[in-house]
């Protein structure tokens, strides 16, 4: 079956789609704020340019939306039936620029937390924000501890408190 809209449709449609100032970032920035947490938007000299940074913290947050992303097994990621390679070469180049940005974040001493645009739903929106505030809570203590060095774990470490990289389901 062929697309439902016109391209004229689609057009307009597609044009609409912000980057910037999405509601489940604007929904993670006022659950911050309210907590006390102060940060910077969208920060260009930051590979990447990570939708939230928190200097204080050394973090980054980054509000992926699991189309754009290509969100692993996620109801809300299933590529369009026409036009099927552009997506999925699209979303390809995506998930690897994002994996280069996370890890040259990661090699200049930030922490990079990925929250994905399902977990911001209803059902697991007050969980998945209460883990992002306890996470910035360990990173805190992390980086303020006595220990002389810090070493990152690798890619597939799994621990909130010992991992700079954290993905919250």
């Amino acid at each position: 079956m062929g697309d439902v809209m016109t391209p004229e449709q689609r057009h307009k449609c597609m044009s609409r789609i912000r980057s910037k100032n999405t509601k489940p970032e604007i929904l993670v920035r006022k659950f911050l704020f309210s907590r006390g947490f102060r940060y910077r938007k969208n920060v260009r000299r930051l590979p990447g340019t990570p939708d939230i940074v928190l200097r204080k913290y050394r973090t980054v947050i980054f509000v992926n939306g699991c189309f754009w992303h290509g969100h692993e097994g996620c109801r809300y990621s299933r590529l369009p039936k026409s036009n099927h390679e552009f997506w999925e070469k699209k979303i390809e180049r995506n998930k690897t620029r994002d994996l280069r940005d996370r890890m040259a974040l990661r090699r200049m001493g930030w922490h990079v937390i990925q929250v994905w645009e399902c977990q911001l739903r209803p059902k697991e929106r007050e969980m998945t924000l209460k883990s992002i505030e306890q996470a910035l809570y360990e990173i805190y203590l992390l980086d303020r501890s006595p220990r002389k060095s810090y070493e990152y774990p690798s890619e597939s470490a799994t621990s909130i408190a010992a991992e700079p990289e954290t993905e919250y389901k």
